[in-house]
């Protein structure tokens, strides 16, 4: 039995139009899908004014607003009852906007129009909270020119939160917009301490809607069940699949995608990831990656939720790793051997306590601190990383050809935008009553489902707001039906909706498809002798891709996505306890390769092969304990397609 929600967001489009850069509904096949996510056009000028104009408030009627939109930010200056020059909440960024809509009056003598944006401030603490700010077009007589109005401002936000060019000339209408994508959403309900489900539900869903993204949700019941069902997925239906979940759960659909006989298009699917999990290091990698201050738990969650509204895919290297018994798995992540291994499989005991498991577990590992002999042999990659900086070099061993990347810069923090809503999602929210109003006042979102506007701008006496149909669904659309409350049960799924169901011997051990491994001889076999090999007692290896090693661990600060690399880190035996952990302290921001530490060493690889001396030990790949032997690996540059969003940039406008 399947746990699966079905939504469908509607909006307006032109059937051959194509949106590039952002969230877009192009063409189907995968191939093309991953060269349309082109970077997004150059920004505006961030102090040019694209639209002013005079609105009026909701639900007061007294105070009077002109807004100014630029390509980062809307600006309220309020005009009535008294003006200010710098009205408190009188600057929105376009990073805190997820989406917006228009909506008009029930009340049949309401020439008005309302223009409604869906806001993701940080509060005074630094954690974000939802709020929403509705104003009122009632510049012109008539009802179809103040919608007119209402609809150009919505188009024009929408438009430079999807990274969408406006037109020079022309008339900014609705026609600009491109259909939503479809997405598949995936959710480990016992991620991290079991609340990926209500967080999903509370937060991720209420998001993504505001973004106008459509999707199907459903539920896995059990390891690898990911896996199956993207074997059998119809790619040609989905625009992307996302996980709301810890790092495990995307393994399974790499995984799977490679697994399938048309692996070299299946590939290319965009993949996202939502963390509700325990390490999240992905996460914390596309959280850099979009320009955020380092995050954790819920602030993470929504940080990346705010990247895949926004859209945007990023090349994805991928790692062939083949175990002793000759099977071969695909990590994202990360394959480890000793202390990070120990840590990762012996605190899983420690589950329920989130994130809070790897620091016990860091604890129970130090004092048990164990060495294991090993040989390690490596590619050097014919591309080094930036060179390191003397004060900063690692002390060099004979036979070890090291290189230390260069300390991390600091993050630079920019404006992130995102996309706009119209899906419907019946949210729990208390009811809006309207003293004149014969019933509550619905909520305010197109296909009615959204946010709840109390407390904005205060004030009541109003007539109820409906969604503007014109902007509800595309022509010739069927109009989206609102589905029961989320937390009330869950429909099957539908025969028509390209799932497979899973059968009792379906494969979900390892991938016999993928791209051969031609750096890497058989096991067993002598290396070529450009390789380089090490031997010795080792506390810790770490073979690692991204720049992240959990949320906030960035084991390999000059790590990207798509630098074709593995970046290998060990310690060998020697090192105090107390060493030991302030190496781990100083990966919190990077800075680990500065302390000078004589047992740290580093490469940068396109291929390397483990060879384990001691006759016990743990082994895991992308933090999931894997058979314990030796293995090697090669690096697979940008085979995969990763939502990320755009990347962070240094400006922001004040």
């Amino acid at each position: 039995v399947f746990v699966f929600l079905e939504t469908e967001s509607c909006s307006i489009t032109q059937p051959d139009q194509e949106l590039t850069g952002s969230w877009g509904h192009g063409p189907r096949s995968t191939l093309v899908r991953a060269k349309a996510m082109a970077p997004p056009p150059p920004p505006l000028a961030a102090s040019t004014p694209l639209l002013h104009g005079e609105f009026g408030s909701y639900p007061a009627r007294g105070p009077r607003f002109a807004l100014t939109l630029t390509s980062q930010a809307l600006h309220i200056q309020r005009l009535r009852p008294k003006p200010e020059a710098r009205p408190r909440g009188g600057l929105v960024p376009l990073a805190e906007v997820s989406g917006c809509c228009t909506l008009r009056s029930r009340s049949p003598s309401d020439s008005a129009a309302y223009f409604c944006i869906y806001t993701y401030p940080r509060g005074r603490r630094g954690a974000r909270r939802r709020a929403t700010r509705t104003f009122q077009a009632d510049g012109a007589a008539t009802y179809e020119e103040n919608r007119a109005e209402a609809q150009r401002w919505a188009t024009a936000l929408t438009c430079l939160l999807r990274g969408l060019p406006l037109p020079g000339d022309g008339e900014i209408t609705p026609d600009l917009l491109p259909r939503p994508p479809r997405l598949l959403l995936l959710v480990n309900p016992f991620g991290g301490r079991g609340l990926a489900w209500q967080w999903c539900k509370n937060h991720v869903l209420p998001m993504i809607s505001e973004a106008g993204l459509s999707f199907n949700l459903i539920q896995t019941e059990r390891q690898n069940h990911a896996r199956e069902l993207v074997q059998g997925l119809s790619l040609s239906e989905w625009d992307g699949i996302v996980t709301v979940s810890g790092d495990g759960l995307l393994h399974e659909v790499l995984n799977g995608l490679l697994d399938r006989p048309d692996w070299e298009e299946a590939v290319k699917m965009p993949v996202g990831i939502l963390p509700c999990g325990s390490g999240n290091a992905l996460a914390g990698a596309v959280n850099q990656h979009g320009g955020f201050e380092p995050a954790l738990g819920l602030d993470l969650l929504l940080n990346c939720s705010l990247l895949l509204c926004r859209g945007g895919g990023h090349p994805l290297d991928l790692l062939s790793v083949t175990l002793a018994s000759g099977s071969r798995c695909f990590s994202f992540l990360s394959v480890a051997w000793g202390f990070v291994s120990d840590v990762d499989i012996q605190s899983e005991r420690f589950r329920a306590l989130g994130s809070a498991r790897f620091t016990l577990g860091t604890v129970l590992g130090l004092a048990t601190l164990h060495t294991y002999r090993g040989r390690l042999s490596y590619l050097p990659a014919t591309v080094e990383p930036a060179s390191p900086t003397p004060a900063h070099s690692l002390p060099r061993a004979k036979s070890e050809l090291t290189l230390t990347p260069d300390p991390a810069p600091p993050m630079a923090h920019s404006p992130l935008h995102r996309s706009v809503s119209d899906l419907p999602l019946p949210l729990p929210q208390p009811a809006l009553a309207s003293p004149g109003s014969p019933e509550p006042l619905p909520i305010l979102s197109l296909n009615g489902g959204g946010p709840e506007l109390a407390g904005d701008w205060g004030g009541a006496g109003d007539a109820p707001l409906s969604p503007d149909p014109l902007l509800s669904s595309p022509p010739g659309s069927p109009k989206a039906a609102l589905h029961s409350p989320v937390s009330e049960g869950a429909p099957v799924i539908p025969p028509s909706s390209g799932l497979p169901l899973p059968t009792p011997d379906a494969r979900v051990g390892a991938s016999t498809c993928g791209p051969p491994d031609h750096l890497l001889p058989p096991l067993g076999t002598p290396l070529p002798p450009d390789w380089v090999t090490l031997e010795g007692d080792f506390v810790l290896m770490l073979a690692i891709s991204p720049s992240h090693l959990g949320a906030d661990l960035v084991a390999a600060p000059h790590a990207r996505f798509d630098d074709g690399l593995v970046h290998l880190c060990w310690v060998r035996s020697g090192i105090s306890r107390a060493a030991l952990l302030r190496l781990f302290l100083a990966m919190e921001r990077g800075s680990h390769f500065s302390l000078g530490c004589p047992q740290l060493g580093y490469a940068a690889a396109r291929a390397f092969r483990l060879e384990p001396l001691t006759p016990r030990g743990v082994l895991t790949v992308d933090g999931e304990q894997v058979e314990y032997g030796p293995l090697q690996a090669q690096m697979h540059p940008g085979i995969g397609t990763l939502l990320t969003g755009p990347p962070g940039c240094p400006g922001r406008e004040p």
